[in-house]
């Protein structure tokens, strides 16, 4: 028996907000999974009484499920986000939601997000060996480290938490057991907001446009959290050059540089910094799981930067996506308006606003900033307005 993943005791809330027992206790085996049942209050010869009931039937076609990494003292903003997502796009396809954290849920998280949910939701723990410094790591190195990077202001210098955080869903998050049967996922993070309804199926399109990663805003990592990451992803490239895709999107990590050619074993050049957004993203779980991404997140880990720097999971993510994929396999989803604190985009058609699909300021539009590397994207991808757009032409 597994003992990293903690048992869950199953409740359910009636809208008395009494708690109930639920239907399996506490379930035992190698996978925790907590697969919660709605009450509906149900009246019966003028004696209220509490109905167990099955979470509604999935709509969307797709194996899919939208994806939260949150602790249990994020419940508001878990809410918050889920609330959006709900009303914005999952109503429509009820795809089920897994949330993981690394300490076992509360009865209240598991309640009041079950309840928000338009689908299944399941509970999950994370390994303990997943969310800790490995043993080949100097940690006197990374104490070191981490006091300079907090010398200079770094955002989360000093965060081992956040290291662990940019580690998991770098090289972890696609192996937990809960994930094992899906094929896509949309990540969703505590505190975002979603500003336009989404009438079809991202999954679906995804799969049908050949589609593998699909991403929302792109921005420049700040250097001083990853000295070492590009020039460790150039000597990964030349031990493993079967890896590289011809038609990739090195001329968007790097300046004035056309993507890579079929034959060609190496990567040159200087990284720009710029990388995909990884609080957004809607992707094929094969990609992390294939051989390549799995050489390439232990090749980096086997170094340490996650730990040494701040090596954070978008330019991971990124760097991989581009460097594996032929660029044609990554669609930015230009018809979706989305908020992560400090920055927004809200799509720019006329039509998305006067119809009402989008509510969002145009001029709040994180595309425009001098911080967004969207303007390299388009220039070397081509700008996509994104489906939901042309379904309204």
């Amino acid at each position: 028996m597994d003992e990293s993943y903690h048992e869950h005791c199953v409740w359910a809330v009636s809208q008395t907000s009494k708690r109930v027992p639920g239907i399996a206790g506490c379930a035992r085996g190698s996978i925790r999974v907590v697969l919660h049942l709605r009450i509906r209050l149900v009246q019966r010869k003028g004696v209220k009484q509490n109905r167990l009931i099955p979470a509604p039937q999935q709509i969307g076609k797709e194996k899919a499920t939208l994806l939260m990494l949150v602790r249990n003292r994020e419940l508001s903003d878990a809410l918050k986000s889920m609330r959006a997502m709900e009303d914005r796009f999952n109503r429509k396809f009820r795809y089920p939601w897994v949330f993981l954290n690394d300490e076992p849920f509360t009865h209240d998280f598991i309640n009041y997000t079950t309840g928000m949910a338009s689908g299944k939701t399941y509970y999950g723990s994370i390994k303990k060996d997943q969310w800790s410094i490995p043993h080949h790591i100097d940690q006197d190195k990374v104490k070191v480290n981490m006091e300079k990077l907090v010398s200079k202001n770094v955002i989360y210098a000093g965060s081992m938490s956040y290291r662990h955080m940019c580690r998991y869903n770098s090289g972890f998050f696609y192996r937990h057991p809960l994930l094992a049967d899906y094929q896509w996922y949309w990540r969703v993070e505590p505190g975002v907001d979603y500003y336009c309804d989404i009438d079809y199926d991202v999954f679906e399109f995804m799969r049908t446009h050949d589609k593998m990663y699909g991403f929302v805003m792109a921005m420049y990592e700040y250097q001083v959290t990853i000295e070492t990451l590009w020039d460790t992803t150039k000597e990964f490239i030349r031990t493993h050059p079967q890896y590289l895709a011809s038609n990739n999107s090195l001329d968007f990590f790097v300046d004035n540089h056309p993507p890579t050619k079929a034959g060609e074993k190496e990567i040159t050049g200087d990284y720009n910094l710029c990388h995909f957004w990884s609080n957004f993203e809607i992707a094929n779980l094969g990609f992390w799981r294939s051989q390549a991404y799995q050489d390439y997140f232990s090749y980096l880990d086997s170094v340490g930067g996650f730990f040494y720097e701040r090596w954070g999971d978008a330019p991971v993510h990124s760097l991989a996506v581009g460097l594996f994929l032929p660029k044609s396999k990554v669609h930015h989803f230009g018809d979706i308006g989305y908020r992560h604190p400090p920055y927004s985009r809200c799509p720019q058609d006329v039509e998305s606003h006067l119809s009402g699909r989008c509510l969002c300021s145009r001029r709040d539009h994180f595309d425009d900033d001098g911080y967004s590397c969207l303007p390299r994207w388009w220039n070397v991808a081509g700008q996509n307005v994104g489906a939901g757009i042309k379904l309204m032409d």
